[in-house]
């Protein structure tokens, strides 16, 4: 019945920050954005009458997207899960070469959790993995996957 994915999403609690880390930091394209208000009943959210300001970001070549979710009404509350709390989440993205990217993210302030660890494949490949968070403490995973070795 799934028929593969759709997007990924995180509350947040300052839109225009997020959408310029996601944006402009790590050169996602924001493909969308909706002002979101639910009918006094509700609606999907189960919140009735939530107010949201909805944006994704993502590749435009992309099959799948980020939802950032600010909700004006009502506000969500203050606080973040720690990354090994049950509810806690991250996004995943391949990148091309973990290294020159940890070094970019780096140089424009980005928190990173962990140093790229590299490893070699018995077939001569280079992957690696690393973590970071984005301005609210959400976290971020970058994956280099198998590529060939450049030693």
């Amino acid at each position: 019945m799934i028929l593969g994915f759709n997007h990924s999403g995180f509350v947040v609690q300052d839109i225009d920050l997020m959408v310029a880390f996601y944006r402009d930091t790590l050169g996602l394209t924001v493909m969308n954005e909706i002002d979101s208000v639910a009918p006094p009943e509700g609606d999907h959210t189960g919140i009735p009458g939530a107010h949201r300001t909805l944006v994704f970001v993502g590749k435009p070549e992309g099959d799948h997207a980020l939802e950032l979710v600010h909700f004006i009404g009502p506000p969500s509350p203050d606080g973040h899960l720690h990354r090994h709390q049950l509810g806690a989440a991250h996004i995943c993205f391949d990148v091309t070469d973990l290294e020159a990217l940890h070094k970019e993210l780096s140089s424009k302030g980005v928190r990173f959790v962990t140093e790229p660890i590299m490893t070699d494949t018995p077939e001569g490949l280079r992957r690696g993995i690393c973590y970071a968070q984005d301005p609210e403490g959400n976290y971020v995973e970058f994956i280099q996957p198998p590529t060939a070795s450049s030693s």
